[in-house]
């Protein structure tokens, strides 16, 4: 595990740790009619969200949502409702029939809180033109009051406002210096410091100008805001609105945009350092893998655009994000079952590795709870035309379920081409690789550094102890397993990969046309990469 990964799932942990306690929290967004989210629930368990999703899946919109939760303290700032964030083109000639205008379903924004350590649940609708607020029935309801910053990091400025900016430098400006704790969070993540930073302003045009501290025949070097990279110039004026928020709602759209991924990751963790130190809680929007691995599971939302709706889906598992959200595209995926076939079909590669002349780092293998989540998972591929990159491989014990062939017809059926394997058997792995051990002891024994006979002992002994279980025969194997890794100093998935490894090397036996099968795969997948 690397530092930087430690030092996530330590503040994790202490974010876990502290969100009960907090005075405020937006706990859910619920909305109905909303550019075409017809009824979309979206639960904010972890103080920092990450909303992910193909482009036009309604990531925006609930972020522009989120912003109209609370009537805002920040002083100058106007408020944020719906009826700003939201506008409709409406002709204001009357009675001209063919005049465009936007259609006016009705809407409803639903919130729950915590708001001063008190639940709270509020409603903005929207019926003909008007928006109002209700708090369910509750007398002398208000809506809260929090610190707010909206911030698209995308939108970088045109021509024209460009021009308007530089125009400063020929009137009267005001200068003020930022105090250096405002720009502490961006010294971490982007490496420099600043000897000053100053920000020129006239009305509400504005331009950073920094100074920054270099090498010693060059000591300090002086640019404005217009010299800047994208990401050092959002990555200042994100520091600068938020360094010293406390217990705010902090929104942010696109915030990987100019960034590179170490300093989308240097970003992340800075964030939440600074949501625990400051009680923020921080909702963003995301095309970046990078960005999601650096919150947890169960902050992690993916949304995606149905026929009539925007759906809210489970948290994928990292093979799954991985193949969606695309580190390479030139890397093939495979998804098994469980964290036994995932050994068994590394130990198949690392005996076709060579044969084939691949490396291991071509090919991502992954795991997710059960057969089940397959035909989800190919649904969601197929959709992004990514079922080119990805093997699904089943359990011998699914061939009865004929998974596979449904997932294959479905695939077809969506105009692609579903690869499904099964591991060798009619059983899940564990029942089969016991009975390998069993049947080929003098084969495996020297790994486990036993003689054949001592082996078969201990693989007897075992057969006998769990031989009342009322266990599954996958849950009873799996016991068995761990016994036996454990009375002879090995882990399970090692024993696993042997056996893999091994029997891909036999000419025969049921694993034969398993290998085969993957092997050909491989050389047709990447066949199609030349």
């Amino acid at each position: 595990m690397t530092a930087l990964k430690r030092e996530l799932e330590t503040i994790w942990t202490q974010l876990r740790s502290q969100k009960p306690g907090r005075a405020n929290s937006l706990e859910e967004i619920h909305l109905k009619g909303l550019r075409g989210i017809n009824d979309l629930r979206i639960p904010l368990s972890f103080p920092v969200t990450v909303l992910a999703g193909p482009n036009g899946c309604g990531k925006s919109t609930v972020l522009f949502a989120l912003a109209s939760a609370y009537r805002s303290k920040n002083s100058g700032k106007r408020p944020y409702t719906p009826t700003a964030l939201f506008p409709d083109f409406r002709p204001k000639k009357k009675g001209n029939e063919n005049a465009i205008s936007d259609g006016m379903p009705p809407v409803e924004i639903n919130f729950s809180y915590v708001a001063n350590n008190e639940r709270l649940s509020m409603k903005w609708a929207r019926k003909g033109k008007n928006w109002s607020r209700s708090f369910f029935g509750k007398k002398g309801g208000s809506q809260p009051e929090r610190a707010l910053y909206l911030r698209t990091l995308a939108n970088l400025s045109n021509p024209s406002e460009v021009r308007s900016v530089l125009q400063l430098a020929y009137g009267n400006y005001n200068t003020e210096i930022v105090d250096a704790s405002n720009i502490a969070f961006a010294e971490h993540i982007l490496g420099y410091r600043y000897a000053k930073l100053s920000v020129i302003s006239e009305g509400l045009k504005s331009v950073l100008f920094a100074e920054r501290e270099k090498e010693e025949l060059n000591p300090v070097v002086r640019y404005s805001e217009f010299h800047m990279s994208a990401g050092e110039r959002s990555v200042l004026r994100l520091s600068m609105s938020i360094s010293k928020s406390q217990d705010a709602l902090v929104l942010i759209d696109e915030i990987e945009a100019g960034l590179h991924p170490f300093i989308q990751q240097l970003l992340m963790l800075e964030l939440q350092r600074l949501a625990l130190r400051n009680q923020l809680q921080v909702v963003v929007t995301t095309h970046s893998p990078v960005i999601l691995e650096t919150v947890p599971p169960e902050a992690r939302v993916f949304l995606e655009r149905t026929e009539d709706n925007v759906i809210r889906r489970e948290p994928y598992r990292d093979i799954i994000q991985k193949a969606l959200y695309g580190r390479s595209q030139d890397t093939l995926s495979i998804i098994c079952e469980d964290e036994e076939a995932e050994a068994f079909i590394r130990g198949v590669l690392d005996y076709l590795g060579p044969k084939i002349d691949f490396l291991q780092n071509d090919i991502q293998v992954g795991r997710d709870t059960g057969k089940d989540q397959f035909p989800s998972h190919l649904e969601a591929l197929a959709k992004f035309s990514k079922l080119d990159d990805m093997v699904f491989i089943l359990d011998g014990d699914a061939r009865s379920s004929r998974v596979g062939s449904r997932m294959e017809a479905r695939a077809e059926s969506m105009g692609q081409h579903a690869k499904v394997l099964y591991l060798p058997g009619n059983e899940a792995p564990e029942v089969w690789n016991w009975a390998i051990l069993k049947e080929k002891s003098d084969i495996y024994a020297s790994f486990l550094g036993l003689t054949p006979e001592n082996l078969q002992k201990q693989l007897n002994h075992y057969d006998n102890l769990y031989s009342s279980a009322t266990d599954t025969p996958s849950a009873i194997a799996k016991n068995k397993f761990v016994s036996l890794a454990r009375q002879n100093a090995r882990e399970v998935i090692e024993i696993m990969r042997h056996i893999g490894k091994t029997e891909a090397g036999m000419r025969g036996g049921e694993v034969y046309e398993f290998v085969n099968r993957l092997q050909d795969i491989i050389l047709d997948w990447r066949s199609s990469k030349n």
